[in-house]
């Protein structure tokens, strides 16, 4: 079987997705391509973390209930939460009711906003860990699950006292936010994140030298 399939749309894409209309829509419009956003790449770390262990799709389908609960991942909002916030949460079952991973994700906002005053954002920090373009995957046996990049990016991010953030969940974070673009040869939308990944890449490379 193809890794890259012909939806019921007549789009080719990435296998992964299936034809669940809301993976889908994950994959066309917000997987692969580039983000600097701070809520947003708040939000990625956080999300990441929760879903290890799970199906992607699990965190996706419960991803407007943990914006609620988190504030839309505002740094400086979540970085306050309390007992009380903790509380509501494990008390909710439209999210992952896991108490270390709420806490890692509210350790790792307060984390965040002394990464902010320090760096300016968020993506300051992230994104010069992006690695030179390889080869361009053409099936799933070419897509790492560690790679060195993300093994530098979590030790970095660990000895800031950030948690759940392993190589492979930053591996994973990573291609979520078009740091790398795992999108397959023949996917439709890889050549358009491979056009905004580039320039991204270049100028936060231009920062760190």
């Amino acid at each position: 079987m193809s890794d890259v399939v012909v939806g019921e749309d007549g789009v080719r894409r990435c296998r992964w997705p299936g034809e669940d209309a809301l993976y889908v829509g994950y994959h066309d419009t917000e997987w692969g391509r580039p983000e600097e956003d701070d809520a947003a790449l708040l939000e990625k770390v956080a999300l990441e973390g929760f879903q290890a262990g799970l199906a992607w799709i699990t965190v996706l389908r419960k991803r407007e209930a943990f914006r609620k609960h988190f504030a839309g991942f505002e740094p400086e909002e979540v970085a306050r939460f309390g007992e009380r916030q903790i509380s509501r949460m494990l008390a909710d079952p439209a999210i992952i009711r896991h108490r270390g991973k709420i806490v890692s994700a509210i350790n790792n906002a307060r984390c965040a906003v002394a990464a902010i005053d320090e760096h300016g954002s968020l993506a300051n920090l992230f994104w010069p860990f992006a690695p030179r373009a390889g080869a361009a995957p053409r099936d799933f046996g070419d897509l790492a699950a560690v790679t060195p990049a993300s093994t530098a990016l979590s030790k970095e991010l660990k000895r800031r006292g950030w948690t759940f953030v392993g190589p492979t969940t930053m591996h994973a974070m990573m291609q979520a936010m078009g740091m790398v673009n795992d999108h397959l040869v023949g996917c439709h939308v890889r050549a358009q994140c491979e056009r905004m990944r580039r320039p991204t890449v270049r100028r936060y490379s231009a920062a760190r030298s």
